[in-house]
């Protein structure tokens, strides 16, 4: 079944210690080919919780389609020895674990489940690669790699400006609490099937959507970008002008890709997607469907 939502959220999000960031930015978009517009952020900037009581609130709006910039899991090649059984364990067996360790972090903040005693070891947290990280990956990291989306990091490692664990292990904490604030409304894809009742939460890498659109490796931080990007994903344009963040650039074309993803069924039920994805380890939206990617713009010219 393809699942038909009214709306879609793309969060571009941030693991890191503090009140306020401002790489967190929220995009919305209703159905058809309007343009996505920028959630304007309580105070100047997001908090965490702040995301969690708007997503909370506009569940009232009906359901939707949200898409958070952060890893869902952790590879179970690593955390799966924190199990007994770890073939019966499941991911929120994991976000179970990681809430009992960092529960007491304000914010969401899941920073503390990386230096526990009992988990700390698993993550390169410090200086040199050291000789015992193999850099573990989930699959889907693995086929977004060979789909040619980029190369996400290891949640694992927790080293340099790219380091993605501290959002993951955040991530995983708000979405705990948001399906147990609204057991019967909310869906975390794709460990949940997605009800047409329910407002389905999915992970993003937004250079996916970049690549599809063909804009390569770089960073968008102008308007017009911006809006070449929306046209190929079927948008509107949002008709912003001057210097754009790359946060809600991110968050822009996010919301637009994914609602030109949803509709197509192999998005939900890629062909490599195993059953350690679906019940333990999760799936970035988008990857492994095989579509062909486009050519960057100006490719090909003058030959």
């Amino acid at each position: 079944m393809v699942p038909d939502f009214p709306r879609f959220v793309a969060i571009d999000w941030s693991g890191a210690r503090g009140k306020r960031y401002a790489g967190v930015a929220v995009a919305e978009c209703a159905v058809g080919d309007a343009p996505p517009r920028i959630v304007e952020p309580p105070g100047g900037w997001w908090s965490r919780t702040a995301v969690f009581d708007w997503l909370l609130a506009s569940l009232e709006r009906g359901p939707a389609l949200v898409g958070i910039d952060c890893a869902f899991s952790l590879p179970f090649v690593v955390a799966g020895r924190y199990f007994t059984d770890p073939e019966t364990a499941t991911v929120f067996d994991l976000w179970d674990r990681v809430e009992a360790v960092a529960g007491g972090e304000s914010d969401f903040a899941g920073g503390a489940f990386a230096e526990h005693p009992d988990y700390g070891t698993d993550f390169w947290r410090s200086g040199l690669q050291p000789d015992w990280y193999r850099d573990p990956h989930r699959l889907a990291e693995r086929v977004c790699r060979t789909d040619g989306y980029g190369s996400p990091q290891s949640p694992y490692k927790l080293i340099g400006s790219k380091q993605v664990g501290k959002g993951a292990l955040a991530g995983m904490r708000m979405l705990r609490a948001l399906r147990r604030a609204a057991p019967e409304r909310v869906a975390v894809w794709p460990f949940e099937a997605a009800a047409p009742d329910r407002t389905v939460f999915c992970e993003i890498y937004p250079r996916l959507f970049l690549k599809r659109a063909g804009f390569g490796l770089r960073k968008i931080r102008d308007a017009a970008d911006v809006d070449a990007a929306l046209a190929f994903l079927g948008s509107r344009p949002v008709g912003l002008a001057g210097a754009v963040t790359d946060h809600d650039a991110d968050a822009l074309v996010s919301a637009a890709g994914m609602r030109w993803l949803a509709g197509r069924p192999e998005v939900w039920s890629p062909p490599v997607m195993d059953a350690r994805a679906r019940r333990q380890e999760g799936w970035i939206f988008g990857v492994g469907d095989q579509t062909p990617l486009p050519l960057p713009p100006g490719a090909g010219e003058g030959s």
